[in-house]
């Protein structure tokens, strides 16, 4: 084995888990939170719902990177032969990518930011130029040392305790079934609902996990193999952890008279920690925040070098612009003064009205036999796909018309 191809494996090794700790950030966290509080376990269908779909769409894009070798971007670029089409397409990937993770780039670093003003003086404004700058500094020399599989860490660990504070609040099974099936999908519920799905299928996940999993050169059928297997557990994984966020709040705001916000959200780590839960929760929600203040400005620069046509090289001047754009206008949109848990459960909104027009793209590579050959998508896989579009085309086309 050449040590090219042993760095790769290496780099690919936990692929699915970056990606699984990616969604798992601030606005999970929040919109999960927000969810169960107002809701209960009356939208817990819209978390399900999420957990298939992104499974689905990424296992579409582990498929897709491994037999190609290619980014799903660079996909896109060579699925359309009508140069028209291929300009639309290229166009509408820079904006959803480029403009989306920006925003989605703003509830990343307020969360952080939210997370270490709880625990100092500091306001949040001043520690959003501080993240700014570390993550700036991260993307520079690289995402992948010690200090971001520090943070990965202590997501991990955030989210042990979420599932262990629903073990020790013995939560009521018997309303979780109960509210589960008389499920709630209205005006009231719309926007949580959209949030929910945005914050689980993350549309630049598909890029990243595809442009990761490009890197391997060794047997592809067995990294395919591989690769699909990790997905299926961290993906299953990471609905795990939502649902016990979810849970938590539930347990602790749901039909009490408390209502939720910045200043009682950690509360519902009480029943573990005690007077810990607002320290051990403000720690988590940074970790959470950086991890994706980090992940969304480098898959920005993936998705729109190859949409370019341009090989994503992480020291070119072109990948370095791009993420600095994204994360320059992330920062700006945390800095203007919106409550924190209304910025970032709008991030995730946004990211569910742009999800549609990605799955496209991605069904229509993984439909193209003589480039993915034997990765192409099955009748099953396709109609699981198609539904995912029309389901979130119609959200997304509500929540445009509700405007107006």
């Amino acid at each position: 084995m050449t040590q090219s191809t042993s760095a790769s494996k290496s780099e690919n090794r936990y692929a699915a888990w970056l990606v699984a700790a990616a969604f798992i950030g601030p606005g999970t966290v929040t919109t999960a939170s927000i969810a169960g509080a107002q809701f209960g376990y009356h939208v817990l269908w819209a978390l399900c719902f999420s957990i298939v779909a992104t499974w689905v769409l990424q296992d579409m894009a582990v498929r897709l990177g491994v037999s190609t070798k290619q980014g799903l971007a660079e996909a896109i670029q060579q699925a359309f032969q009508n140069r028209g089409l291929r300009l639309a397409a290229v166009a509408l990937v820079i904006a959803a990518i480029g403009i989306g993770n920006a925003a989605y780039e703003g509830g990343n670093i307020t969360g952080a930011a939210l997370g270490l003003s709880q625990l100092t003086n500091m306001s949040i404004p001043l520690w959003v130029m501080c993240l700014s700058v570390i993550a700036g500094v991260l993307l520079w020399f690289g995402q992948s040392g010690l200090i971001e599989r520090v943070l990965v860490g202590l997501v991990g660990v955030m989210s042990l305790i979420f599932i262990v504070t629903v073990i020790v609040a013995k939560p009521d099974i018997g309303a979780l079934f109960t509210q589960a099936l008389a499920p709630r999908f209205d005006s009231a519920t719309f926007t949580v609902v959209l949030a929910l799905i945005g914050t689980t299928i993350v549309p630049y996940n598909l890029f990243l996990h595809a442009s990761l999993v490009s890197r391997y050169e060794g047997d592809s059928e067995a990294e395919m193999q591989r690769q699909r297997r990790s997905n299926s557990i961290a993906i299953l994984a990471g609905g795990l952890i939502t649902l016990a966020i979810m849970t938590t709040a539930t347990a602790t705001f749901f039909g009490s008279d408390k209502s939720l916000d910045a200043s009682n959200i950690a509360s519902q780590l009480s029943p573990l920690l005690g007077d810990m839960a607002a320290n051990v929760f403000a720690i988590g929600l940074f970790a959470a925040g950086l991890t994706s203040a980090v992940t969304a400005p480098l898959a920005a620069s993936y998705a729109v070098c190859g949409a370019l046509g341009r090989k994503p090289q992480p020291q070119s001047t072109l990948f370095r612009s791009i993420w600095l754009t994204v994360l320059v206008t992330g920062a700006i949109v945390a800095s203007v003064g919106f409550k924190p848990l209304t910025a970032m459960l709008f991030a995730q909104a946004t990211n569910g009205m742009l999800l549609p027009f990605i799955a496209i793209f991605l069904l229509v590579a993984m439909n193209q036999r003589q480039r993915v050959e034997q990765a192409q998508n099955s009748l099953l896989m396709n109609a699981l796909g198609l539904t995912i579009v029309l389901f979130t085309l119609a959200l997304g086309a509500r929540k445009v018309l509700g405007v107006f």
